[in-house]
């Protein structure tokens, strides 16, 4: 049965930090692009960060770079993203999504909630 579990979330103050992990069972993260999007609350889920299969290539939105690193550990069969110098603006609920290859099947986890506080 194919999982992503996010873990990680929690509240910090403004400009603090926080690393969120995904692992993922049932299937290898090393044959899928790996992402993270968020939801904040009231708005349209949105992508963050992404990774490519071999982590040798990275997408950031401009709103988290800089600031955010997305990274994987294969041999863990998990997804990192660190997340720097925290706003406000960045609370929401964090998503991983696994597109597995070549199938371009699509997973999501249940998520895990951020909140930065002023």
């Amino acid at each position: 049965q194919v999982q992503l579990v996010e873990s990680g979330g929690g509240l910090v103050q403004f400009g603090g930090s926080l690393s969120l992990s995904c692992a993922a069972s049932g299937f290898a993260v090393s044959s899928a692009a790996m992402s993270w999007y968020r939801q904040p609350p009231g708005k349209e889920r949105e992508a963050v960060a992404s990774i490519s299969t071999s982590g040798d290539r990275t997408y950031y939105a401009d709103s988290t770079k800089g600031r955010f690193t997305i990274s994987r550990d294969n041999a863990k069969n998990t997804v990192f993203l660190q997340m720097n110098s925290l706003k406000p603006d960045d609370t929401a609920m964090y998503y991983c999504k696994a597109v597995s290859l070549p199938s371009g099947t699509t997973y999501w986890g249940q998520g895990t909630q951020v909140t930065v506080s002023s």
